[in-house]
């Protein structure tokens, strides 16, 4: 979708769960991306392979590591345990609110800058989708307002 939009996305914002910004690039998530990338590339899928794959592995992570650390899968002790806990994950370290909620903001929300043309990997590298929040995450400013962010594009 994105090469298909191409410089209509300059001004945009939207969320995303992870992008490869500096801030971003946490112990393990290269080498998770890499393996990931390769077979999703040949099975003609997921061409980039940021939206979902590095949330969905540490969400498997988490789990595992409750698992571990429970001896089994009783559900009541599992969320016992994730309560209190710091996950090791490629999304770097991840903890729960009371209410079960990331106990620090995850969810991205990005601003397309700077793309031209229609080739994917403009997206690669993060330099097009800067993430503007949340501020321990952001790689750039956000470019307001808009017709100011379509022009810069």
């Amino acid at each position: 979708m994105k090469t298909a939009l191409d410089p209509l996305l300059n001004g945009f914002v939207n969320y995303e769960y992870w992008v490869p910004v500096p801030r971003m690039m946490f112990p393990g998530v290269q080498e998770f991306l890499n393996s990931y990338q390769a077979r999703a590339g040949d099975a003609g899928v997921d061409l980039l392979g940021h939206y979902m794959a590095p949330l969905a592995f540490a969400q498997m992570q988490v789990v595992a590591q409750a698992i571990e650390a429970t001896g089994g899968f009783d559900d009541a002790s599992l969320s016992a345990y994730a309560r209190g806990a710091i996950f090791d994950t490629v999304m770097g370290a991840v903890s729960f609110g009371v209410n079960g909620e990331w106990a620090r903001p995850r969810v991205l929300q990005v601003q397309f800058q700077g793309i031209s043309g229609h080739e994917a990997g403009q997206f690669r590298n993060g330099s097009r989708q800067i993430v503007v929040s949340p501020p321990d995450f952001a790689s750039g400013e956000l470019i307001f307002p808009y017709a100011q962010a379509r022009s810069a594009g």
